[in-house]
């Protein structure tokens, strides 16, 4: 067995590498720079063997986009990178399912593989709501995996909701 192999976890019968943990780990950080801006902490990391192409956390606010998710952002940084609109052979990191516009451009991109943390029960677009990676329509499949660092992935996200909630209660006292 070699030494990867060795190092190698399970969640949910899912074998994830210590490079798999590296990346979520790096999406996490970079959700951390989108939670500093105020923005929802999501964050995203496109690798292709072992270097990153692109990067990205949520940015809709700042950026005044609709469309500027931590998928996105770290797409558009990514074929930038390869000079392609096609990112074969790429893996994408993100600490949130992704949202149906994310899918699609994903699979439009060629994206071989998403990995993501937690789920998004109200909008998720492979596991939770819909299910469009597993649908037969698209003339690409992704392959995904999810749970990485779920728990991590989960507090992050509910903190954050939990200090918006409360910076809300104290401007309605404050008014």
């Amino acid at each position: 067995m070699s030494n990867e192999e060795q190092q190698n976890i399970s969640v949910s019968s899912v074998t994830f590498s210590t490079d798999d943990i590296r990346w979520m780990e790096y999406a996490i950080n970079l959700a951390e720079k989108g939670k500093a801006l105020g923005e929802v902490p999501v964050g995203a990391v496109i690798v292709k063997e072992g270097t990153i192409l692109g990067e990205g956390f949520n940015q809709p606010i700042t950026a005044c986009d609709p469309t500027a998710h931590a998928e996105i952002v770290a797409l558009r940084q990514a074929a930038n990178h390869v000079q392609n609109y096609r990112l074969v052979d790429s893996t994408i990191y993100v600490t949130l399912e992704p949202c149906t516009m994310c899918v699609g451009a994903l699979v439009h991109a060629r994206i071989a593989r998403l990995v993501f943390g937690t789920t998004e029960p109200k909008a998720g677009a492979v596991v939770s709501k819909s299910q469009l990676l597993v649908s037969d329509y698209f003339n690409h499949r992704v392959e995904y995996s999810s749970g990485l660092l779920a728990t991590q992935c989960q507090h992050q996200l509910s903190n954050f909701f939990a200090m918006r909630r409360e910076q809300k209660r104290n401007e309605k006292k404050n008014n």
